[in-house]
């Protein structure tokens, strides 16, 4: 059996399109259909039995919709990006603007996050003009940009108070994503360091660099650590950088993601917030930790 969520964080989900989703099903060969609201206008689970990927298919013009597996669709592990997915902008442009380049580091930032460069080379790269910023920037720069992404915060604590672990692995920079792991809620971060030397920044990132298989390789080890499979494990991103971890997941969420990251993703969130992801779990709004 599977299951098919549309999801609208917003509460926009009309009464009707429990019909035109169900019909929607039936007609492309994927019935029979059993509609059942998570929560009435934000959630609606459809239960099918045959072609997901047609399911989902002809479901994503109506709104954000996750197809997967019914059984173990409540995860026991989320490993997560942080720019762009757990708060709203990415650091290291914010960061370039305290030094007057960010128009410049930004462009390279957007082909870097679309896979059409080297993560590695174009972190190394933007990293190196930041040279001799003062590192009174960093402070400066969270205080006044970093702000979570909307539904952040009770995602996460409502997937601990439900026996999960959470891990943050960002190709940023740790002055940035330990202080959001800590505000957030996740047990671990783990991220990039800026090497920094009488007060300003050096020009350098320090090895190993956190990248793709990184991420990737993350995933695998703490799902090995909790003695799960695969299967239970979520991660969610919107980078090309993310996209090894995407696929290695039991569910992998592209979220408000780069063309290539959505493409190759299982799932997609392109209109709603991060409580999308509690819902593609089952998880109604009585059972989330605000």
């Amino acid at each position: 059996m599977f299951i098919a969520t549309l999801i609208a964080t917003d509460g926009s989900l009309a009464p009707e399109i429990s019909d035109t989703a169900r019909l929607a099903l039936a007609d492309a060969g994927c019935g029979p259909v059993v509609g059942r609201w998570i929560d009435e206008g934000y959630a609606l689970d459809l239960a099918f039995t045959r072609d997901p990927a047609t399911a989902r298919a002809v479901l994503e013009p109506l709104a954000d919709v996750v197809v997967q597996p019914e059984a173990g669709r409540a995860k026991k592990l989320l490993v997560a990006d942080m720019d762009s997915t757990m708060i709203t902008i990415e650091c290291i442009d914010e960061l370039a603007d305290y030094a007057g380049i960010k128009a410049e580091i930004a462009e390279v930032t957007e082909r870097a996050m679309r896979g059409e460069l080297d993560f590695e080379a174009a972190l190394d790269a933007r990293v190196a003009l930041l040279k001799d910023l003062e590192a009174t920037a960093i402070d400066r720069c969270h205080a006044e940009r970093v702000k979570l992404m909307g539904g952040a915060t009770t995602l996460i604590r409502t997937m601990k108070a439900h026996g999960a672990r959470s891990v943050l692995v960002s190709g940023g920079f740790t002055v940035f994503a330990d202080r959001v792991a800590a505000e957030i809620g996740f047990d671990r971060a783990l991220s990039n360091t800026l090497e920094i030397a009488d007060g300003k920044l050096t020009g350098t990132v320090a090895r190993p660099i956190v990248g793709a298989q990184t991420k990737r390789e993350t995933l695998i080890a703490e799902a090995e650590a909790l003695g799960i499979d695969l299967g239970a494990t979520l991660a969610v991103g919107d980078g090309a950088n993310d996209i090894p971890m995407i696929q290695a997941a039991g569910l992998g969420i592209a979220y408000h993601a780069k063309p290539k990251t959505a493409a190759a993703a299982a799932a997609r969130i392109d209109r709603g917030d991060l409580t999308a992801l509690l819902y593609a779990q089952g998880y109604a709004r009585k059972d989330w930790v605000a």
